[in-house]
């Protein structure tokens, strides 16, 4: 028998006149910036954490600009838009210069590493000014390298991790690279640092699927969201979704709706009603 594939999102916002199409990722909150300080006697860098104070907070776009979308044009849009993986995210944290370092030689470049981290943050190189725009994978996400080169000038990354009361840490260093042989010049490293998120969850409907019987499968959420309306498309990148037909009916305080388990696969998510 074949069964429907169904990718349960946890839901996405409908439209609304009042809403605004970001073109640029929101950085609520002030910048964190680790200063790095290039030392030019023994050739090495080092790192100072004590202008920083707090820890940033991933948060996805239904709290932070709830009424907001991103524009599909984007990079990021895929990454962080609530019809799409609705990722929670800061731009918070960054590296900057510090004001009083020394000017690194021309052969000399500096490199930042990443040393590990937890699995579920995704780490991308976001320029929002760039021809095309930048959001692109870096330290490690989706199979990229752990290190990368740094110009030296203020630089905001953008982090993302799935909504969620979850906390997430990431260890770097930062290295000095003699660029007349491209190797790493040695005890150049700033020693290990680490940056530290809290995550929030995005206040969605959770939608759950189940098998109740041989060829069928049935979708609920709870009864107390009675704007949403369930929907479905052929797949996750469809711009047109339709509403489900059959009604639901209450289950033990949640609504649910039970379909064909050999009916063409499709996806499903959440829509709020405005």
């Amino acid at each position: 028998m074949k069964r429907a594939l169904i990718c349960l999102l946890l839901a996405a916002l409908g439209g609304s006149v009042s809403a605004a199409v970001l073109t640029i990722v929101p950085m609520p909150g002030g910048m964190l910036m680790p200063e790095v300080y290039y030392h030019l006697d023994t050739d090495s860098v080092s790192v100072d954490l004590s202008a920083i104070g707090v820890t940033a907070q991933l948060t996805p776009l239904l709290i932070s600009n709830p009424s907001d979308s991103f524009s599909p044009a984007d990079p990021w849009f895929d990454s962080l838009d609530p019809s799409r993986q609705g990722l929670a995210f800061s731009r918070r944290y960054g590296f900057d210069m510090d004001a009083m370092s020394d000017i690194p030689p021309d052969n000399r470049q500096l490199w930042i590493r990443k040393l590990s981290g937890s699995p579920a943050l995704g780490i991308y190189d976001y320029n929002a000014s760039a021809t095309p725009k930048l959001w692109t994978p870096i330290f490690g996400t989706a199979g990229t390298s752990n290190a990368t080169h740094w110009s030296g000038l203020m630089w905001h990354v953008g982090v993302t991790a799935p909504p969620g009361t979850n906390d997430y840490t990431a260890t770097f260093e930062v290295y000095v690279v003699n660029t007349d042989n491209g190797l790493e010049v040695p005890r150049s490293s700033s020693g290990s640092f680490i940056l530290n998120w809290t995550d929030v969850p995005d206040g969605r409907p959770q939608l759950n699927i189940a098998a109740p019987s041989p060829g069928q499968v049935q979708l609920t959420w709870p009864a107390s969201a009675t704007n949403w309306t369930l929907v479905s498309a052929a797949t996750l990148s469809a711009t047109n979704w339709s509403a489900i037909t059959n009604p639901p009916v209450t289950l033990s305080n949640r609504f649910a709706v039970t379909l064909n388990a050999a009916a063409a696969a499709q996806v499903f998510r959440l829509r709020l009603n405005r």
